[in-house]
């Protein structure tokens, strides 16, 4: 053996090699962009691929002013520059001067077809999507059950709350399979009666992600009824089934901050829910008193028992009014029946004088009118048979029975002549 060598003696001699082969120094090399990355230095990464083989690839930031329009994956491209040998990966890769851009990639533009179409079915209008429960307890996760995206969903739930629920359903994220997987998936969980489910994977290629852009997937997403976070690649990977999810997240990680609320956020919100409604049930308690006070009033006024009651009062007040006016009307009329009692007894006393008197004088005429008085001075009152008094002599007739009264006594006669001749008395 001619010696040993170190690995780093190994990379610098075949660097050399590269350096020294003409054509590798200056090659133009056509294929299709993947896996770009705007790195924060500058420097743009890159794989070159066609259809068999793939080719790493790096602009330096003082190359990328020649860059005329932003590269991303998808895109078919020429790059002109130098093969050589990263030396601390023993890889090799293309060192980029200069890149053209031939035109979009075969997969770019059936990625664009399918966004206008399912863009003009209406797919991606905000009027179909769902709003994600602000306290999901259930969630469903349609990923690969190994590596890192599932790791960070199910680490950063848990940390944010110990008492929610994961349900995972293993998919294949990548390949031929996926789209049936990821389908399936989201069909299954989305019967399970979930509060939401995470569709995802982590970054990759526009290679690696296409079954994220397949019609099965973004029809299985669309017609969920459960909300669906989208969490496929990185922040700058975007899939068709980012915009038909009812909500998008930039990573895996993102997506279960979006679906998990964190447990201290939830207590502090309870409990500042329950102050909240034990002063609103005080507040309305005190006003329901405030109220039954007041109808308490309105129906001790109006009630029968009140009305009873104030017009017990107002009766009471009445008659007190009415006996006081009485007393004053009895004491006034007292008054008044005394001058007038008075008054009368002085009327009645000179009218009784008066009445004496008159009776006095008519006493003396019924006494000289009398007719015993007439009878003691030698008079006769004379009767016929049936009682009438005889006033005239013409009254009678000859042998009529007469009866003769006279002072002391009656005397019955028989007329034996009648003289119709007046006499004087006086004679």
């Amino acid at each position: 053996m001619a010696g040993v060598y170190t690995v780093t003696e190994i990379n610098n001699y075949i660097t050399n090699m590269f350096r020294q082969d003409f054509v590798l120094n200056r090659v133009s090399i056509k294929g299709e962009v993947s896996n770009c990355k705007y790195h924060p230095s500058g420097h743009i990464y890159f794989t070159l691929k066609d259809a068999d083989s793939t080719l790493k690839g790096i602009m330096f930031r003082s190359q990328t002013d020649n860059l005329t329009f932003r590269l991303d994956d998808g895109m078919k491209v020429i790059v002109d520059g130098r093969i050589s040998v990263y030396t601390q990966t023993s890889q090799y890769q293309i060192y980029a001067d200069q890149i053209r851009q031939e035109g979009i990639g075969e997969l770019r533009e059936r990625y664009e077809k399918l966004k206008q179409y399912f863009a003009d079915m209406g797919y991606f209008a905000e009027q179909y999507k769902q709003a994600i429960p602000p306290f999901a307890m259930k969630i469903g996760i349609v990923t690969a059950d190994s590596g890192a995206a599932v790791q960070d969903i199910i680490n950063i739930s848990k940390r944010r709350n110990p008492y929610v629920s994961l349900y995972l359903y293993p998919a294949l994220v990548q390949g031929e399979n996926a789209k049936y997987s990821i389908t399936a998936g989201i069909e299954k969980l989305d019967t399970l009666g979930l509060d939401c489910i995470i569709v995802g994977r982590g970054g990759g290629s526009i290679e690696d992600l296409w079954a994220f852009n397949e019609e099965m997937v973004v029809e299985a997403v669309f017609n969920a009824q459960t909300p669906i976070i989208s969490a496929v690649g990185h922040e700058t990977d975007f899939t068709l089934c980012d915009f038909v999810a009812d909500r998008r997240a930039s990573t895996p990680s993102a997506a279960a901050e979006l679906a998990v609320t964190e447990w201290s956020v939830f207590e502090q919100s309870f409990s500042y829910r329950q102050e909240t409604f034990v002063r609103l049930m005080q507040d309305r308690i005190r006003e329901r008193i405030s109220l039954l006070e007041k109808r308490s009033l309105q129906l001790e006024k109006f009630s029968p028992e009140g009305k009873l009651s104030n017009q017990k009062q107002r009766l009471k007040g009445i008659s007190s009014e009415l006996s006081h006016l009485l007393y004053r009307k009895l004491s006034e009329a007292n008054v008044s029946l005394n001058s007038y009692s008075a008054t009368m007894q002085t009327l009645m006393d000179a009218k009784l004088s008066a009445s004496k008197t008159k009776l006095s004088v008519t006493a003396a005429k019924l006494t000289s009118a009398n007719p015993l008085k007439i009878l003691t001075s030698g008079y006769a009152y004379v009767e016929d048979e049936n009682g009438s008094n005889i006033r005239s002599a013409s009254q009678l007739l000859p042998e009529q029975t007469v009866k003769m009264y006279f002072k002391d006594g009656t005397a019955t006669a028989q007329i034996k002549t009648v003289t119709d001749k007046d006499f004087d008395l006086k004679k």
